[in-house]
């Protein structure tokens, strides 16, 4: 038993560390072109909306639905829009310059677009990160249980977890210049997965009951949802034409949807 863990564990730590290698492609391209930046947080939007309103939200209905009945999809309803009223209440209290010493530029010179990008960057890398500890508790459940749906199941969550890499590196590296830093936001998100396996698991064993993780993912999904409608996608049309918001946005979509697929 104690090597299932071990392997659930290494499972674990794949299907998040794929979330580097997804960020590291945004290195690819140039950061200088502004249509681009605008496909990439069409495409930031696109896999945050997906993921909510497929994924997220339908976990969350089946986790409520064993302990809440018929009262399941309204506890799932009113989470969606606590989530969005918390994202909505973080919005309006964080100060403009947020984050602004971590942009490569003199302070005098450093733009309110600047400044958009780089928060929606940081928006984008909290929310993915409280979402993927419940995802990292699944992980290593099944993967400790049943090694050989466990393998399947990482190699999947590796694939859709490489589009969110992405989503959370684009807009840090082009608003602050900084590989370095792009790279440690998608690193910790990467890490949340595996942190969750180990302190969810513990947690839901000893203290924290199961039904909990259903409210969380609905809360989850309204801020995702949330930042996608009030920070990306505004910012995205003010980069590029509304055509390559689309596109980045359906692409997103397309990419996150397609590794779901697997799962």
């Amino acid at each position: 038993m104690e090597s299932n863990y071990l392997i659930a564990f290494a499972l674990t730590l794949f299907a998040g560390f794929a979330t580097v290698l997804g960020g590291s492609f945004s290195f690819m391209l140039k950061r200088t072109s502004l249509r681009v930046l605008a496909i990439g947080l069409g495409f930031s939007a696109g896999v945050m909306i997906y993921m909510a309103l497929t994924e997220i939200l339908k976990d969350s209905k089946e986790f409520t639905s064993q302990y809440f009945g018929d009262v399941a999809p309204l506890i799932t309803f009113l989470g969606f829009f606590a989530g969005i009223v918390i994202a909505a209440t973080i919005d309006y209290f964080m100060p403009a310059h947020f984050g602004n010493d971590m942009i490569d530029k003199k302070p005098e010179d450093i733009t309110e677009k600047d400044e958009k990008v780089n928060q929606a960057g940081i928006l984008t890398a909290m929310a993915i990160c409280l979402h993927r500890f419940p995802e990292g508790l699944t992980m290593f459940l099944v993967a400790s249980s049943n090694i050989k749906l466990g393998l399947p199941l990482a190699l999947a969550l590796a694939i859709h977890n490489m589009p969110e890499g992405i989503a959370i590196s684009l807009p840090v590296y082009h608003a602050t210049g900084k590989k370095r830093l792009a790279l440690l936001f998608t690193f910790l998100a990467s890490l949340a997965g595996p942190i969750g396996a180990v302190l969810g698991f513990v947690l839901i064993k000893m203290f924290m009951p199961q039904m909990a993780i259903g409210i969380l993912f609905s809360i989850v999904a309204g801020i995702m949802v949330y930042i996608s409608l009030d920070t990306l996608m505004p910012l995205a049309r003010e980069y590029g034409e509304n055509h390559d918001v689309m596109v980045g946005i359906f692409a997103g979509m397309f990419f996150i949807g397609a590794g779901l697929l697997l799962v």
